[in-house]
């Protein structure tokens, strides 16, 4: 409690000395004139007292004045208040902490806003000419050389002390602030940018499950729309595989917004079911028949030993299949397609492949459309590399290559 009050009276007197400057250095000189003129008027007990009141009255008063100027000129103030000091000893008066009072703040006003340099050039300077005076001076006859000597180099070294701790310290203080600073920006970006990644992934994750299932329900229904009247069950048969194709695309856009909606994927709120796993390569099967119910067939062709995959690759393989196969869908006239899963020592190489030719729409005019620059974002995502375009020989391909276990495990491994 008291430190608590008692750093509460601190921060009202700086934020007050921050605020009125010039009221704070005149009650700081008002009081150094006072201890100069106490320190004028004390002398030794076998000493006399020295007659020029009015000198030492002048030469104090023009110590304490020039402090007035110690934030913009704090070395012309050390040179002033000392060299007032040394004439005031000079005329005999005796050396004591008060009198020594404006030279000493002086120096911790130097020592606290100047460089270490002018610190030392200035301030030993000062340090030694005061000395010397005190040496020399009638009014210390009757103190040994010793202490004549360390008195003054005590009390002046002090104020050149606490005004070099006073400088470390707002050093210090100012880089805390610059750290704290930086850290705040640091996290305001990174809040950013975790922001805008995740806004990729629910993108990317929405456009696969929807481009996927709305592409394939686009060439069902045009399918069954042909061949309505010349084979009524090969219609129907496609008709439903339409209805299951719908379900599915709402079911998956169900869950990743049921995900989007969750505060702690423990717990589901209510009217929330429970999330599917994510998909994976294990529901290849699934995603050959619902393309072959559009029209195209698909060949898969797996090479070299099957291996484990993470679930963030496994989800990756199975996206960057079902895009390209969307793709075939959507803009080429292709009748069949082919995938080649290849296991190669720490890597797995997916090629998608057609025979057909791209319509006009199928990509932007820089080549690239949307489904591509999301297939690259995923292999990129977990250390992978992708490539897409025009085979020489006719046809489209996409080569993708893997690692089965990621170098930094993404985010969308776990969205359904």
């Amino acid at each position: 409690m008291s430190i608590s009050l008692e750093r509460r009276y601190a921060d009202r007197v700086e934020e007050f000395a921050a605020r009125h400057p010039f009221l704070v250095d005149l009650a700081m000189v008002l009081g150094l004139m006072g201890c100069a003129a106490l320190g004028g008027s004390l002398t030794l007990p076998s000493a006399d007292p020295p007659d020029q009141d009015k000198t030492a009255t002048v030469l104090t008063g023009v110590a304490c004045l020039v402090l007035l100027k110690h934030r913009t000129h704090p070395r012309t103030v050390v040179v002033v208040a000392g060299g007032c000091t040394v004439a005031a000893v000079a005329l005999g008066y005796l050396v004591t902490p008060l009198l020594l009072a404006p030279v000493m703040a002086a120096l911790y006003w130097l020592a606290a806003l100047t460089d270490r340099r002018s610190t030392r050039g200035y301030g030993l300077t000062t340090l030694l000419a005061v000395t010397l005076a005190a040496v020399f001076s009638d009014s210390m006859n009757h103190v040994s050389l010793l202490l004549r000597t360390i008195g003054p180099i005590f009390w002046l070294m002090l104020p050149l002390a606490a005004g070099k701790m006073t400088q470390l310290r707002r050093a210090y203080l100012r880089s805390v602030q610059a750290r704290a600073e930086h850290a705040e920006r640091t996290r305001e970006e990174e809040a950013r940018l975790r922001v805008t990644e995740e806004r990729m992934r629910i993108a990317r994750e929405l456009h696969d499950v929807v481009a996927h299932h709305m592409a394939l329900a686009n060439a069902q229904a045009g399918t069954a729309a042909h061949l309505a009247l010349t084979n009524p069950e090969q219609t129907r048969r496609i008709l439903t595989d339409l209805t299951g194709t719908t379900s599915s695309a709402l079911r998956e856009l169900k869950a990743a917004l049921g995900l989007l909606r969750q505060n702690d994927q423990h717990d589901a709120g209510p009217g929330i079911t429970a999330l599917e796993p994510a998909p994976g390569l294990a529901r290849l099967p699934e995603l050959v028949a619902a393309c072959e119910s559009a029209g195209l067939e698909v060949t898969v062709t797996t090479e070299g030993e099957p291996q484990p995959l993470s679930p963030g690759v496994d989800l990756t393989a199975f996206r960057i299949v079902q895009e390209a196969l969307t793709n075939v869908t959507k803009h080429a006239t292709a009748e069949a397609a082919r995938v080649r899963l290849e296991y190669t020592g720490s890597r797995l190489l997916i090629t998608v492949t057609d025979d057909g030719t791209s319509k006009p729409e199928a990509v932007t005019p820089q080549g690239r459309g949307f489904g591509v620059m999301g297939m690259r974002e995923r292999a990129h995502s977990i250390g992978g590399q992708l490539c897409a375009g025009p085979r020489p020989q006719g046809g489209f391909e996409v080569a993708t290559a893997l690692p089965l276990q990621p170098s930094t495990l993404p985010a969308e491994g776990t969205t359904p």
